[in-house]
């Protein structure tokens, strides 16, 4: 099985702030890979380190066969890597057509008749603003934008955040569909039992540490750690959980 992504012993700062201690994780091709865990756990400084926004300064990142540990933001973009930013980040005073103008199409699949027949509620308003449209909506065109680059792999960063249950649904099939597309997918959240539902694997954070890996599967029947997973303790890290293969917790 080829791995798109495989980040090892990364650690990553805000100034002297030592957030990320020592991540490791990967992706293979055609995954879908949940990180979880609670508030300020790392999750998005991960997906930020991968992406070359808060660059690992120890540590090695592998993407798509390429060393990209050092690489600038917009050149991890063009080796086929799409991301989703937390809070969406869509041009508010561009309209819809605009913003998905706003990147450089890459040739692939992925153009804008597809994307209005994915989001076809984009395809109603593509005239209206992105402020104009419902959080929902926005979340859309967030995913929409990069998947015009036809990326290999894609990064998601709380994309079920602040939106209704319906929607989030709605959202998760639309990650399922690119998963069925051939895009491998990191998706970076808090809502647990969804994520798990449609994922093949899973990591927790606590503290800037992976504090467990191992089958989606089989984290979403351990109710009483999924539980926990707003506020994974230290203690989790040390108390192995039963029907995990050996090392499965670190």
């Amino acid at each position: 099985m080829t791995i798109v992504l495989n980040a090892r012993e990364i650690h990553s700062f805000y100034g002297k702030s030592h957030i990320l201690h020592g991540v490791s994780l990967e992706v293979n091709e055609g995954e879908i890979v949940a990180v979880l865990g609670r508030n300020g756990a790392g999750k998005t400084t991960t997906v930020r380190s991968l992406m070359g926004l808060t660059p690992a300064r120890m540590g090695r990142i592998d993407i798509l066969g390429e060393t990209t540990t050092r690489w600038p933001t917009h050149r991890v973009a063009a080796l086929g890597v799409g991301y989703v930013p937390e809070g969406r980040k869509i041009f508010g005073n561009l309209t819809v057509m605009e913003n998905l103008k706003v990147p450089q199409a890459r040739p692939g699949p992925w153009n804008l008749d597809r994307i209005f027949n994915l989001f076809p509620r984009l395809s109603e308003r593509r005239n209206q603003l992105g402020r104009q449209l419902s959080g929902g909506e926005q979340e859309m065109l967030a995913i929409a934008r990069p998947l015009l680059l036809n990326p290999r792999l894609m990064l998601l960063d709380e994309p079920s955040q602040g939106l209704a249950p319906l929607i989030v649904k709605e959202v998760m099939q639309v990650v399922q569909r690119m998963r069925t597309e051939g895009v491998s997918i990191l998706l970076i959240e808090q809502n647990a039992p969804l994520s798990l539902s449609i994922a093949d694997r899973a990591y927790v954070l606590d503290d800037g540490k992976v504090v467990y890996t191992g089958a989606a599967a089989e984290l979403a029947n351990d109710t009483d750690l999924v539980n926990k997973l707003a506020g994974a303790g230290r203690n989790t890290a040390a108390k192995p959980r039963a029907g995990l293969r050996e090392g499965s917790v670190i």
